[in-house]
């Protein structure tokens, strides 16, 4: 198939980029006490000079005690913003575009070993899992610092001469522990039976983020259906539901929903083809970026057993995006593998196109 839509130019605000391929974020853990390296904004440059339309860098997390569960894991505060400032200039320089992903894991646990909080645990109801309660719930306090914190992450996103902002409200996380009722118990104005009452939080995480890079800045926000702690899970039910769901955080300030699926490919509802992004765009009419095992042949969640991928064909993806069922295409492992993916996917040397391997989660390539 032809790849033109793939390449088309995109403008969302002050937004421009040259092409529809977006650097997924991903974890990466190579940023010691917090502070993203050299090497960290020579990871990045590379993904630009590649030819990667948006750069989104791994999760940078605001500040609150243990709003990180790696100690690896960068800051985005303190004494980590100068070397982002760096991060940027380094993409800049080579023509790029980048937006910083602003994250709390909530009461998630890390990868492998078990995880020692640096501080008290935020989350909604202090569960780790549906029934699990390990800690104690957030109060009015912490609710208020943290959505402050989010804020002040996205004004400094401004400041430091980012391209757009991205917030983490999906994958089981902070935000999306209070979305979800498996991990939301509260019977306050934070919580509720309905997705409408357990909205609240993400939407005021949104216009804290918002005021931070002002109404010029795009802003995206990151969701899934699905859960690390439990791949089944659903937040919308229905199309309904999806629309009580995305229309409040609409309305609050994002511009760009970026829809998390583990398989792009999947419909989201019976009785269509649509899947989570064209369904996205569908009821909010804003732009959306799918995501979820583009480029490969194994999902991603599978590499972290040891699984390996190879490259798959992105016919299915372009004829999806030739019909405008969504704006733009996150790449995560097949980018996180090969910083040239881009350009042999434009020149068609699909013949140079890298496997994935597990080992490649250890590299900075």
């Amino acid at each position: 198939m032809s790849l033109d839509a793939l390449f088309r130019p995109f403008t969302v605000k002050s937004l421009t980029l040259p092409n529809r391929i977006v650097m997924a974020p991903m974890t990466r853990s190579f940023s010691p006490n917090g502070v993203p390296t050299e090497d960290v904004a020579a990871y990045y440059r590379r993904r630009a000079e590649g030819g990667v339309g948006l750069i989104v860098t791994e999760g940078t997390v605001v500040e609150r005690p243990a709003a990180r569960n790696d100690v690896q894991v960068p800051f985005f505060h303190g004494a980590a913003l100068p070397e982002w400032k760096k991060v940027v200039e380094e993409v800049h320089a080579a023509g790029g575009k980048i937006a910083p992903q602003i994250w709390h894991v909530g009461s998630a646990r890390g990868q492998g070993a078990e995880w020692t909080p640096e501080g008290q645990v935020d989350s909604p109801s202090g569960m780790t899992a549906p029934g699990k309660v390990k800690y104690p719930p957030m109060t009015d306090e912490d609710i208020a610092d943290t959505i402050s914190a989010f804020g002040k992450s996205a004004r400094a996103a401004k400041d430091l001469g980012f391209d757009a902002v991205e917030i983490h409200g999906a994958h089981g996380y902070l935000i999306d522990q209070f979305f979800w009722n498996g991990l939301n118990g509260r019977e306050d104005a934070w919580g509720g039976s309905t997705i409408a009452d357990r909205n609240r939080f993400g939407v005021e995480v949104v216009k804290a983020v918002r005021e931070g890079v002002g109404e010029d800045m795009a802003l995206i926000l990151r969701l899934s259906q699905w859960k690390q702690q439990d791949y089944d899970a659903r937040i919308a039910g229905t199309p309904d539901e999806l629309a009580e769901w995305l229309n409040p955080l609409s309305e609050a300030g994002v511009d760009v929903f970026h829809c998390s699926q583990r398989r792009f490919w999947e419909p989201e509802f019976e009785g269509s083809d649509l899947n989570f992004a064209g369904w996205a765009k569908t009821i909010t009419g804003k732009p959306t970026i799918t995501v979820g095992s583009v480029g490969l042949d194994g999902e991603f969640i599978a590499a972290f057993g040891g699984a390996g991928s190879k490259p798959a064909s992105l016919d299915g993806l372009l004829e999806r995006l030739e019909r405008d069922e969504f704006d733009l295409v996150a790449v995560g492992r097949a980018l996180l593998a090969d910083p040239q993916w881009v350009e042999k996917v434009r020149e068609s040397r699909h013949a140079d196109l890298k496997d994935f391997t597990r080992e490649a989660l250890g590299v900075l390539y």
